[in-house]
């Protein structure tokens, strides 16, 4: 549901430009200032979820993302450019500002719901899988988001209906994750990590010691960051996300200006149809080699290079089949990898020795990768604007083709291991697994 109201936007982008009348840049800083904001968030609420419950703060996010889409319509409604150019840019930003911290708590927060639902032993051995799986619910909301803006559009209603339906689906969404159920342990169920606390509970009660079972404590950030890898898989994963989110915010506005406004949209939706499975084929693959998601994230990315490098020469030639089919295979590329990153990836840093039994960690680790990525991907989106305006969108994918090299290479060190594993690699396993 978050997916579906952050998605509904870039969906109409082409009619906020030349019916609302904003201009690019405007559209371009509102990309960003989601972005930045979105950054921040993430790293706050892995924390929020972590030290609250977190279908609260799933919902807050629900019912406060509902809120901004409202307040955008009302803008469009009222046609506040009409009464000043500054004050319509300044509050279309100023709401696109506080709606990336209100999206923030998805991407984090239910992820580590996940992770105290799927923490027994098989669960962990199919985790990639698992998460995978789990992952294509937001494409399933950018899908929505498009299909609902072509329905709005191909019915010849007034624009506005598509930000206007998932500004009411959050709301009615908000109230349903109120009533969900975070933690199995909160309903009885004792999970293994569970097990593991109160045994070590009724150890120290044993020992005379005066305590209760308040659940373990969340990690802080300075810990999160000592984790191994975890610092690396947050530069690498934001120009990953870079990647995605330019796709992801000015791909329909690309298309646009060359198909009609339902076909843009629709030929765009299969670029999100195909980060479904990407997540599912990553996760499931990385399984088969006993987790080694570095290298599986390498591979998938050495081929994306090669579609943007045909897009960078092509992508103004290209009819709308062969867009269909490139979109559909750069979304698996681009998708596998982001999934699991802030998924599967993110799980098996939260389950790292160092933090070993403290379940409380997971959200912070996901927003610290999320969070950080954002950051790069928000300062990246600036670019996107004047480059397509002074140099045409092939400076766009050269522009992609780097960052995608950059993300990889930051992995170089976490390739070369997973490949070469050494011997004192396996000896501080097996004396991990000990412990």
């Amino acid at each position: 549901m978050a997916h579906f109201s952050r998605k509904c936007y870039s969906t109409v982008k082409q009619q906020l430009q030349e019916t609302a009348g904003y201009n690019p840049l405007i559209l371009s800083e509102m990309d960003t200032v989601f972005m930045g904001t979105y950054a921040a968030g993430n790293i706050i609420s892995g924390k929020l979820g972590d030290t609250f419950n977190p279908t609260t703060v799933l919902a807050i996010g629900l019912f406060g993302s509902g809120i901004c889409l409202f307040l955008i319509n009302i803008s469009l409604w009222f046609d506040f450019l009409s009464f000043s150019m500054t004050l319509g840019n300044f509050f279309i930003i100023a709401v696109y500002f506080l709606f990336g911290f209100f999206q923030s708590t998805g991407g984090p927060v239910g992820t580590a719901v996940m992770g105290n639902w799927f923490c027994d032993k098989k669960s962990i051995e199919s985790r990639g899988l698992i998460f995978g799986l789990w992952t294509c619910h937001q494409y399933c909301g950018d899908i929505t988001a498009a299909l609902c803006t072509a329905f709005v559009l191909g019915a010849g209603l007034d624009y506005w209906w598509a930000i206007l339906v998932p500004a009411v689906t959050n709301f009615a969404w908000g109230f349903l994750t109120m009533r969900l159920i975070a933690d199995p342990a909160d309903i009885g169920i004792i999970t293994p990590e569970v097990k593991i606390r109160l045994e070590k509970l009724k150890a120290k009660q044993a020992q005379g010691s005066n305590v209760v079972d308040e659940g373990p404590a969340p990690i802080t950030y300075a810990a999160a960051l000592r984790i191994p890898m975890v610092a690396q898989y947050a530069f690498a994963f934001g120009f990953f996300k870079l990647t995605n989110y330019v796709l992801f915010f000015w791909l329909p506005y690309f298309l646009g200006k060359h198909f009609d406004p339902v076909t843009a949209n629709l030929i765009a939706s299969l670029y999100s149809v195909g980060m479904m499975p990407g997540g599912i084929i990553v996760g499931y693959v990385s399984d088969l080699f006993g987790g080694r998601r570095a290298s599986v994230i390498g591979v998938f990315m050495s081929a994306l290079f090669v579609f943007l490098f045909v897009f960078s020469l092509k992508s103004e030639e290209l009819t709308a089949i062969p867009l269909l089919i490139m979109l559909g295979v750069m979304g698996i590329l681009v998708g596998g990898p982001n999934n699991i990153i802030t998924s599967a990836v993110a799980a098996d840093l939260a389950s790292h020795p160092s933090v070993r039994g403290n379940n409380k960690s997971l959200g912070t680790v996901t927003g610290l990768i999320n969070g950080c990525g954002s950051i790069t991907a928000s300062i990246g989106l600036l670019a996107v604007g004047p480059l397509q305006s002074v140099f045409g969108w092939g400076s766009v994918w050269l522009f992609l083709m780097g960052c995608t090299f950059t993300g990889t290479a930051l992995m170089g060190s976490k390739i070369k291991d997973e490949l070469f594993p050494s011997n004192d690699g396996y000896a501080e396993v097996e004396a991990n697994l000990a412990v």
